[in-house]
């Protein structure tokens, strides 16, 4: 059974607007007649419409706007007829994929009228068809099936059902048995990831750190399950971004990358088994790298001033909301949600915290200037302008005043206690001082942060474990007494289970420690000397550095590719910068068990130094360092004792 069709159920292909039409229809007849057709609607055909009709500006592009434009050209533009408005209905999961990526106004443009929660109880309109956009899960199946459960009539005069990815053969066949007759259109889109960022997406799975590094031996079923599932995703991301990249896989110090990247590589030769001429798709100018996440513990636990990650590890940031009092503690509270369509906030979350609390009063004082000087111009013609730009004025400053207050709040917090902590975190992460100085006794450097009663136990153990790493180990009688004289006993399990991530916590033998990139070089702040490893090995791939031996292709090597733009002879020259982005190379990094915000910034700074290729970062979720504690100090306990919350 194919795996990876791109639209392989097409039941619009054979149902006619008689209803009657459809009955009888077997599986076999739906999956092969129409295979070959559909196939081509969702590929190369879908592509061109869509770059045709819709193509965004340069600007705007990245995984937000291709998403959006595969599930307007799949969904949307399929079932679209002129002048007819539809009601949408959304499970859980698709209600967070188009929130990711498009607004309610995008949806009205599309003949939209209302979206609804499939799970609730509504009213029937009858008079209206339905677009329903789900999961392919029982729950979710199980709440369309009820809205046609009568013989008599359905909840709507028609349904278009598509999936986010391949539905199984018992949810199929239940759906066909029950309600074909009300069906005109079902197929699946194949999108099965959250685009959080232009160039980041997250599968939205974090309980797959526990299933893929506890110990627990009843968690293998599990395991394997997350891993299948994964591997479909990580598929989806690839046929999104249409690219059948050569699959690479971090060798060392656990197996879990390895198994990943074989099962996404046989998805991928599923998947692109069949193209519009029944040839087998070769492999793009891409690599896809897959790594565990014990690779960099560093970048995890240390404390990051530049802004976005800042906010989010000081800061009670939910669901990407920031909440904000204007007029002092007394004030009414507002909320501000922190996303790309902020064009200052894309501006400022990647620099320093430092240089944020310049620019934006900067920013503010360039406004307010300028606003004064239109003021000041009384002529009818310069009011009516001044009139039309009051509201640009006001949004402008109202940004500026939640990005600020942002600043200020990471401010409070880091000038009581996090200042100090930051020298010592750098120091020994780095094991050199600011001054490029060798660090001689990494214990001498710890001890005034776990003497400092400020410092709360996540601060302290963040602390133990940069001194740890930075030793690559200690022994179990120095582990032990740090716990006991620190009194971090029942939180010792922070400290411990990071060897189920393959990272030296007591080791066997003391081993050495790999060689890093030498940035002495690189402009920075003294607090901000360490940059994560996942840069290293972004410029180590893109500049085809990567040793075989320790990152192992799981397919056939493509084509050599050292990302400086260079391309088969079969290719057209590329003209611009625009136009090589647009259709260049990608190098795709996948991370399983999480990615911090410092890691989602070297994405954008590695593919903003090396132009002619683009680097997209993903991973099972995003991680803060106290949630990658709390994730850590759970791994030891049985499977019983977590709670997970998934829709099987």
């Amino acid at each position: 059974m194919t795996l990876w069709g791109g639209a392989r159920k097409n039941w619009g292909g054979e149902f006619s607007s008689d209803a009657n039409e459809g009955a009888g229809l077997s599986r076999q007849s739906v999956r092969f007649s129409v295979l070959s057709r559909d196939r081509r609607l969702v590929g190369a055909a879908a592509r061109r419409d869509s770059q045709r009709k819709m193509a965004p500006p340069a600007e705007e592009r990245g995984l937000k706007s291709i998403v959006w434009q595969k599930i307007k050209t799949t969904v949307l533009d399929d079932c679209k007829k002129e002048g007819e408005w539809k009601i949408m209905l959304l499970d859980e999961f698709t209600t967070k994929l188009l929130a990711s990526c498009c607004k309610m106004t995008d949806l009205l443009a599309e003949g939209i009228t209302v979206v609804e929660n499939i799970y609730k109880n509504r009213e029937p309109v009858r008079q209206m068809k339905a677009l329903y956009f789900i999961t392919p899960t029982s729950k979710s199946v199980d709440c369309f099936l009820r809205d046609f459960s009568s013989k008599s009539e359905g909840k709507y005069k028609a349904a278009y059902v598509y999936f986010t990815d391949f539905c199984p053969d018992s949810l199929f066949n239940k759906i066909k048995s029950s309600c074909s007759k009300s069906i005109r259109r079902c197929k699946e889109i194949n999108i099965s990831f959250f685009p959080l960022e232009s160039q980041v997406f997250t599968l939205d799975v974090p309980d797959a750190f526990y299933y893929c590094y506890s110990p627990d031996t009843g968690s293998a079923d599990g395991k394997n399950d997350i891993m299948e599932a994964m591997a479909e995703q990580i598929v989806t991301v690839c046929a999104t971004l249409d690219e059948n990249p050569g699959v690479r896989y971090k060798s060392k110090p656990l197996d879990n990358s390895r198994k990943l990247a074989e099962l996404v590589e046989k998805k991928l030769e599923n998947y692109y088994k069949i193209d519009e001429k029944s040839q087998i798709k070769g492999k793009t100018h891409s690599q896809l790298l897959i790594i565990d996440r014990g690779f960099d513990p560093v970048s995890t636990v240390l404390h990051e001033l530049t802004f976005q990650a800042m906010a989010y590890d000081l800061l009670p940031i939910e669901n990407d909301t920031y909440k904000y009092k204007t007029d002092g503690p007394n004030g009414k509270e507002k909320e501000a949600v922190l996303e790309e369509d902020d064009d200052l906030w894309v501006r400022i979350r990647h620099r320093h915290i430092a240089v944020v609390l310049e620019e934006i009063p900067k920013l503010m004082k360039e406004i307010s200037s300028t606003k004064k000087a239109a003021e000041g111009k009384t002529s009818l013609s310069a009011l009516t302008q001044l009139m039309k730009k009051m509201p640009h004025f006001r949004k402008q400053i109202t940004k500026q005043v939640i990005h600020l207050n942002l600043a200020e709040d990471c401010m409070s917090k880091f000038k009581p206690n996090i200042e100090k902590l930051c020298k010592t975190e750098q120091d020994l992460a780095l094991g050199t001082d600011a001054e490029g100085q060798k660090v001689k006794d990494s214990m001498r450097v710890l001890l005034p942060v776990l003497l400092n009663k400020n410092h709360d136990n996540y601060d302290k153990i963040r602390a133990i474990l940069l001194y740890i790493f930075s030793m690559n180990g200690t022994t179990q009688e120095n582990l032990d007494k740090l716990v006991q004289n620190v009194k971090i006993e029942n939180d010792s399990d922070m400290i411990r289970n990071w060897s189920y991530l393959g990272v030296p916590i007591v080791p066997q033998s003391q081993q050495g420690k790999s060689l890093r990139k030498d940035r002495s070089a690189e402009e920075t702040f003294q607090l901000s000397r360490w940059t994560p490893l996942i840069k290293d090995i972004m410029e180590d791939a893109i500049d085809n550095r990567l040793e075989s031996k320790e990152w192992p292709y799981c397919s056939q090597c493509p084509a050599v590719w050292n990302g400086s733009g260079a391309v088969s002879a079969r290719q057209k020259p590329r003209t611009n910068y625009l136009e090589d982005r647009k259709n260049g190379s990608k190098l795709i990094i996948f991370v399983i068990g999480g990615i911090t915000y410092s890691e989602m910034r070297c994405a954008y700074e590695v593919s903003q130094a090396h132009k002619s290729c683009e680097v997209v970062i993903g991973s099972t979720h995003i991680l803060t360092p106290r949630k990658l504690l709390d994730d850590i100090k759970m791994l030891s306990k049985p499977k019983d004792k977590v709670s997970f919350i998934k829709d099987e």
